[in-house]
């Protein structure tokens, strides 16, 4: 794919039950903003776009359509970033208060992550990224009660047992030359 322009995943898209109770769920956890709503004739359904980013449009689009016999979702996970490791411990008490289902908080090696079920059981993830990489998957369970002096050095410790541990900038360098090679026209010099 040497001549492919660039393309960033910018937005996901899911059919659910509800349409009010997932835009609200993803309003109060994640503070996405309603920037359109409506129904599509076409397609049949009731769609609320909802971002946090007022250079696009949306980031999630949640849609009408799910249907009403579905038990298991096709979403293996929908992903949020944080800034830091102190933003992720300050949502850790406020999803333990929601009563979110299936809360996981796992430490990746690479990055700190809290996985939890949205109202209608799919996967989500708030996480942010640690400064070193190891080989996925990877994952220990995560105390986010511990102060993040000692979540840092625990999980430098962990990581540097495993033979496949880099700094981060250092994997990241390795993987622009890769995608350079790649997408040469994609990544920036």
């Amino acid at each position: 794919m040497p001549n492919m322009p660039d393309a960033q995943l910018c937005h996901i898209g899911i059919f659910v039950f509800d349409v009010d109770k997932m835009v609200d769920f993803y309003s109060r956890v994640f503070g996405l903003v309603v920037t359109d709503r409506g129904y599509s004739p076409g397609r049949g359904v009731h769609i609320a776009f909802l971002s946090r980013d007022p250079g696009e449009h949306h980031q999630v689009a949640i849609a009408s359509g799910r249907h009403k016999d579905a038990v298991h979702t096709t979403i293996n996970q929908i992903s949020f970033r944080v800034a830091g490791l102190e933003e992720l411990q300050q949502y850790w008490p406020w999803l333990v208060k929601e009563n979110v289902q299936k809360l996981d908080p796992r430490n990746h090696g690479n990055a700190w992550s809290i996985y939890f079920a949205d109202p209608e059981g799919n996967r989500v993830e708030l996480y942010c990224q640690t400064p070193w990489h190891v080989s996925q998957p990877f994952g220990e369970p995560l105390d986010l009660t511990k102060p993040v002096a000692t979540i840092r050095a625990e999980t430098e410790t962990m990581v540097k047992q495993d033979p496949t541990c880099l700094p981060m900038d250092v994997f990241t360098a390795q993987m622009k030359k890769k995608m350079a090679q790649t997408l040469p026209e994609a990544v920036p010099a």
